[in-house]
C-alpha cells in the first residue's frame, strides 16, 4: 500500500500544482493589464466553476471507471487548457484556463480520493492514508506559486515581463503530463458499484445519510478560509507592491506550513478524535482572520500564512475520513464529488462577493465576517463524530 500511495501523491502534486501556480499567476498578469479586483475574484471564481457541474457526473465516472480513465482525461484537459495562456496571453483566454485547470484537478482529485479509501482498511488506516495523501495539494500549493512566481521575475527580459508569464503558464502546462508517468504503475480497485446494477442513485439519499449535511456545512465554511487566503495575498501584496516571486513566497510559505502539520497528522490522529482537530481548527482560524489585516509586512503576512497553513492544514484529511466513515461503499465516488460540489458551489461566489466587498470596504471586513462565522461554525464541528457499529 505505502509504494501505491507514494505514486499517487506524486501524480497528485504535479496535476494540482498545474493549477495552484496557475492560480496565482493568472491574477497577477490580470492585475497588471489594468483589471480591477472585483474581475480578479472572477477569474478566481472561475477555477471552481466547471467542478461545481462536473463534481457529482465525475464521482460517478470515478464509480464506474477507477482511477486510470478519469486521470487521462483529467490531464488532457489541463494541459490543453493551460496552453492557450501561454501562447494568447489575454484576459478571455486566462478564464478558458481557469476553466480548464479548476475541472481537471477537481476531476482527478475525486478518483484519486476514491482509490485510496478503498486501499484503506478501517478508521485509522482512512485517517492515515489521507492525512498521508493530503500532502500532495500542501507540496503544490507550494510548488506550483513559487516556480510560477520564479519563471514570471526572471524568465523575461524584466520582471513581471510578459514573456516571463508565458514560460510560467507553458511550464504550468507540462506539469501534468507527468502525472500519468506517476501512476503508471497502480492497479485499478474493482467497483463495488457492479455489485448493485439495478440500484437507482439519487443525490438526496446521500444526503440522508448520518451527519452528511453537518460535514458539507462544516467542510463550506473551511474552504472558503482557504479562497479568502488565495484572493486576498495576491491582491494585498500588489497593493503593497511586493513582487511576484515574493506574493508566491507567502502563499508557499501556507502551503509548506500545511503539508508539515500533515506529516504530523498519522501520529497526531492516533491519540484524538477527528471532530476535536476540525474543531480546534475552526477556533484558531477565527483568531487568525481576526489579525491578519493587522499584518502589514511581506515577514508578518509569511509568519500569519504558516499559522494558517497549520491550522488549516489539519482538517481535509479528518473531513475525508469521516465522509467515507458514513457513506456506503459503493458511492463515495458520488459522495466525493457531491462534497466537491458543494465547496465550488462556494469557491464560484465567495470570490467575486470577496472583490465586490474588497473594492468598497477593503479586505480587512472580508476577513472579519469570514473568521466570525467559522467561530461560531466551531460548534457544529463537535458535534461531527462518526457512530463506529
Amino acid at each position: 500500500m505505502k509504494r501505491e500511495l507514494s505514486r499517487l501523491i506524486a501524480g497528485q502534486i504535479f496535476l494540482h500544482a498545474c493549477m495552484a501556480g496557475t492560480r496565482m499567476a493568472a491574477p497577477l498578469l490580470a492585475l497588471q493589464q489594468g483589471f480591477s479586483a472585483m474581475a480578479v475574484g472572477a477569474l478566481l471564481a472561475l477555477f471552481a466553476l466547471t467542478q461545481v457541474f462536473l463534481a457529482l457526473p465525475a464521482g460517478r465516472f470515478a464509480d464506474r471507471k477507477g482511477l486510470k480513465a478519469p486521470l487521462t482525461v483529467s490531464v488532457a484537459v489541463a494541459f490543453a487548457g493551460v496552453s492557450l495562456s501561454a501562447v494568447w496571453p489575454i484576459f478571455p483566454v486566462l478564464c478558458v484556463s481557469a476553466l480548464a485547470a479548476g475541472g481537471a484537478t477537481g476531476m482527478a482529485v475525486i478518483a484519486l480520493q476514491r482509490h485510496v479509501g478503498r486501499l484503506a482498511q478501517g478508521p485509522a488506516e482512512l485517517k492515515a492514508a489521507f492525512s498521508w495523501l493530503s500532502i500532495g495539494p500542501a507540496i503544490s500549493n507550494f510548488l506550483g506559486p513559487v516556480l510560477a512566481g520564479l519563471m514570471i521575475d526572471f524568465a523575461g527580459p524584466e520582471r513581471a515581463h510578459e514573456t516571463g508569464f508565458r514560460v510560467a503558464f507553458l511550464l504550468m502546462a507540462l506539469l501534468p503530463l507527468l502525472t500519468l508517468w506517476c501512476v503508471r504503475g497502480v492497479r485499478e480497485k474493482t467497483s463495488p458499484a457492479l455489485a448493485a446494477p439495478s440500484e437507482k442513485k439519487r443525490v438526496l439519499d446521500l444526503l440522508n445519510e448520518p451527519l452528511m449535511l453537518r460535514l458539507l456545512g462544516v467542510n463550506w465554511l473551511l474552504s472558503s478560509c482557504w479562497d479568502v487566503h488565495t484572493f486576498v495575498v495576491p491582491v494585498l501584496g500588489h497593493e503593497r507592491g511586493m513582487s511576484a516571486s515574493v506574493v508566491g513566497t507567502i502563499l508557499g510559505s501556507f502551503a509548506i506550513a500545511a503539508a508539515t502539520i500533515r506529516i504530523c497528522l498519522p501520529w497526531i490522529s492516533r491519540h484524538v478524535h477527528e471532530y476535536q482537530i476540525i474543531t480546534a481548527s475552526m477556533v484558531c482560524t477565527a483568531v487568525l482572520f481576526g489579525l491578519y489585516p493587522f499584518m502589514s509586512t511581506a515577514w508578518a503576512m509569511g509568519a500569519c500564512s504558516v499559522m494558517l497553513g497549520l491550522v488549516l492544514g489539519a482538517v481535509q484529511p479528518m473531513i475525508m475520513s469521516t465522509l467515507h466513515q458514513i457513506t456506503p461503499e459503493h458511492r463515495q465516488g458520488e459522495a466525493l464529488g457531491l462534497r466537491l460540489m458543494s465547496i465550488n458551489a462556494s469557491s464560484v461566489l465567495m470570490p467575486i462577493l470577496f472583490g465586490a466587498a474588497g473594492a468598497i470596504a477593503g479586505v480587512a471586513p472580508v476577513f472579519w465576517v469570514v473568521g466570525a462565522a467559522v467561530g461560531l461554525g466551531a460548534h457544529s464541528a463537535f458535534k461531527l463524530r462518526p457512530h463506529h457499529p
